[in-house]
């Protein structure tokens, strides 16, 4: 598909999802509109009902009170005129009273056999009859008999209206009038001539006349929310009276549209105040049901149902007049897009085949520009572009080449070194190794590249990890002398220097690793300790043989006094004896010096060693005519150490501070607690001291400032101190002393295991 095609395809469909919001937004106004305008009619036209209705009661009520008044004074007037013997009483004056007093009839009645019977009447049809016999229409009157007291006293009925299966005389009000002193009741009658009862009006054709052209009323109902749903809805009240109208759950009207659940809520819902209208279909018809509450004469609710169909027919039409609007618009924008497009995409054309000129690697051929627009603007843009590519291509071909021969010389420096090179992610998977690290440790790139090598001895997995973690975090290390483990379980002693690789934003993605290895280096210096350790020997050789011959002396003297007395004096073997002992433990500290020990570290106590060494040493002090003071401040030392090494460096010490003394004097020897879980041997001399510029060069192989010496021990020295994981510091001042401090850590404040030795 065409660009063309695509942009006025994309405009088409744009304009068309506009217009399809717009006729359903319209739609959804107008449904809204005219269900909020069809609302407020329904609640107008309950309304006009209510107000209806309340002129009937009010014109009913007004005819009750003219009808009351008028039996009450004709009832009274004809109790005048008549005799108190009820067989006075005749037809004929009761008729002649009648059209006198304006009365429909006039009947005189009895108490008979325990009910009441009309003993003579106006209306002759009505003569010997009881009340009962007058039928449903007079149920009224006979019920308010028993109302009647036996003083003077006036009841009426409520007014009946006349139907047309009604007959003469039974339909309108009654007067009943006893007397004290008669034994008969005269009952008044006026004929009721209106029409119709309050039930039977019809509120649909009195109201439906206005609203013609807007609204189809179907039905109107009156119920009585108190006893809607309570029971079974019956026939509709038409010939009662107001009273006896409202005590029916439908009042008035028609209920034809019955839903009674779903009624009785929304009659419920009206009562307490709210409005309601639903939307609902009944007897296969669309039609809307309201109901509002109506509080006068008594609280009654109004119900109206209407045809929808004039609603949803204007909604229909409104809809297809904007759908059909709708897709004039979109053939119009569719044409018309299509030629925007065309017009838009023609300058296109000349930049696109300048791309592809560009794409094939042609840089000379231009554009020719005639715009001044936006596109104008890009083609020159292109021109430039194109020139500017020309130029940088020559530039990347040489730099491409620069790059090549750099790689080149990187990979043929990293796969000769000497030193063993791999590269690792940050999960530990090898991602590259060069031939040194395949020499070294014995694993080939196949077998190293994406697993995991297990490199690192079991005991250095948490420091191996503490060092990762620091590079990590971008701490910078320096080399570290540790082990690794070869592809055939073989242990070897190696410097370690690691790396982080970064990517273009600056984040580690995978460690480097120089791998060199020590073994060489480490038997070189354990040549020189040995070396060193002979020249401490030949010179402790003088102060051990001094310190011998005082026993050995001792000895002899007790021996050839023992001869001469020819007596065993068990004080001189004591003594002997303890000489002995003491002659066994300097030959066996100067063999443990002299003799080649194998390197393990073991749990000691500094004091010890330290103590084992002052007794060495101290026969050689007493002929320099020094004196050792010793400070112990700590209760424990146990450090994890090699005894021989730590003894080695001790002795050096002491003999360098004793070399340093030729008049003699004091060595301060203490040990003391420094925080940290370490503990610091100090040793303090008063001799010739070092000049300032000589501290700096000590431990330099072969550096030295004694005519005899060999620069080895100091150097020596370092080192065994550093593999025990401590430090050693030296101060001195000329012809004021020199004082080392060595501190190593104590067993009881350290975190890693005990360091191993390097093979």
């Amino acid at each position: 598909m065409s660009v063309k095609t695509k942009l006025s395809f994309m405009m088409s469909f744009i304009v068309f999802i506009l217009l399809l919001v717009n006729v359903i937004l319209n739609e959804y106004y107008t449904r809204v509109n005219l269900r909020a305008e069809t609302q407020f009619n329904m609640t107008y036209i309950s309304e006009m009902i209510a107000s209806s209705m309340a002129q009937h009661i009010r014109e009913y009520e007004l005819l009750q009170t003219v009808f009351d008044e008028k039996l009450k004074v004709a009832s009274a007037e004809a109790a005048m005129l008549l005799g108190k013997d009820v067989n006075a009483v005749t037809g004929t004056q009761l008729e002649q009273l009648s059209d006198r007093l304006g009365l429909t009839h006039l009947s005189v009645i009895i108490p008979s056999d325990g009910e009441y019977r009309i003993r003579s009447s106006s209306d002759p049809k009505l003569g010997g009859l009881t009340i009962k016999s007058l039928g449903k229409p007079n149920q009224v009157p006979q019920e308010g008999l028993s109302d009647l007291k036996k003083s003077n006293d006036f009841w009426t009925s409520a007014i009946e209206f006349n139907t047309s299966d009604t007959t003469p005389g039974d339909s309108g009000k009654w007067g009943f009038y006893q007397m004290e002193d008669r034994g008969y009741i005269l009952v008044s009658f006026i004929q009721n001539n209106q029409p119709r009862g309050l039930g039977e009006i019809n509120l649909v054709s009195d109201l439906s006349q206005s609203m013609t052209n807007k609204l189809t009323v179907l039905e109107v109902s009156g119920f009585n929310p108190v006893l809607f749903g309570k029971g079974p809805v019956g026939e509709i009240p038409k010939m009662i009276s107001v009273p006896e109208m409202m005590q029916h759950p439908v009042s008035f009207g028609s209920y034809e549209y019955q839903e009674i659940k779903m009624d009785e809520k929304n009659i419920l819902a009206a009562s307490q105040g709210d409005n309601v209208f639903r939307y609902t279909k009944i007897k296969g018809q669309d039609v809307i049901k309201s109901f509002v509450q109506v509080t006068s004469p008594v609280p009654y609710v109004i119900g109206l149902v209407l045809d929808a169909k004039p609603i949803n027919r204007q909604i229909d039409e409104q809809r297809n007049n904007q759908l059909f609007i709708s897709a004039i618009l979109l053939i119009i924008v569719v044409f018309c897009s299509y030629w925007l497009s065309d017009f838009l995409i023609r300058p296109i054309r000349s930049i696109l085949w300048k791309i592809n000129e560009v794409s094939f690697g042609r840089f000379d051929n231009s554009i020719e520009v005639k715009r001044k627009d936006e596109i104008g603007q890009l083609a020159k843009r292109v021109n430039a572009m194109s020139k500017n590519l020309g130029i940088y291509m020559t530039k990347l071909k040489m730099a491409f080449e620069e790059n090549r021969s750099m790689k080149e010389y990187l990979e043929s420096f990293i796969n000769h070194t000497t030193d063993a090179i791999h590269v690792v992610d940050l999960k530990g998977r090898v991602t590259q190794v060069n031939r040194a690290f395949e020499e070294l440790l014995g694993y080939s790139a196949d077998d190293a590249v994406g697993n995991i090598l297990p490199l690192v001895p079991e005991h250095l997995h948490a420091e191996e990890l503490h060092t990762m973690e620091g590079l990590k975090s971008g701490k910078h290390l320096t080399a570290r002398e540790t082990v690794r483990i070869t592809k055939e379980g073989e242990w070897i002693s190696v410097s370690v220097t690691s790396s982080p690789i970064r990517d273009k934003n600056g984040a580690i993605h995978a460690i480097a690793s120089i791998t060199r290895d020590m073994t060489s280096r480490n038997k070189m210096e354990e040549l020189l300790r040995r070396s060193e350790k002979l020249t401490t020997v030949g010179q402790l050789a003088a102060g051990v043989a001094h310190e011998i011959r005082n026993p050995l002396t001792t000895l002899r003297g007790f021996l050839q006094l023992q001869l001469e007395t020819n007596k065993l004096n068990t004080k001189h073997v004591d003594i002997m004896l303890s000489e002995l002992d003491r002659i066994n433990l300097i030959v066996g500290e100067f063999l443990i010096l002299a003799k080649p020990q194998a390197t393990r570290f073991e749990e000691k106590d500094v004091r010890f060693i330290l103590g084992d060494v002052i007794s060495l040493l101290d026969s050689q002090a007493h002929l320099c005519d020094i004196e050792f003071l010793t400070h112990f401040n700590i209760e424990t030392g146990l450090i994890s150490c090699e005894e021989n090494q730590l003894k080695q460096v001790f002795i050096n010490l002491l003999k360098n501070a004793i070399e340093a003394m030729p008049e003699g004097g004091q060595i301060q020897i203490s040990l003391d607690y420094k925080g940290s879980g370490e503990v610091s041997i100090s040793i303090v001399d008063q001799g010739i001291g070092i000049p300032e510029d000589m501290i700096s060069k000590l431990g330099d192989p072969f550096f030295t400032g004694k005519d005899s010496g060999t620069g080895l021990g100091i150097m020596v020295s370092q080192r065994i101190i550093q593999s025990h994981q401590g430090t050693m510091e030296i101060r001195s001042k000329v012809n004021v002393g020199t004082s080392v401090t060595i501190t190593l850590p104590l067993l009881q404040g350290r975190s890693d295991p005990p360091p191993r030795p390097l093979r």
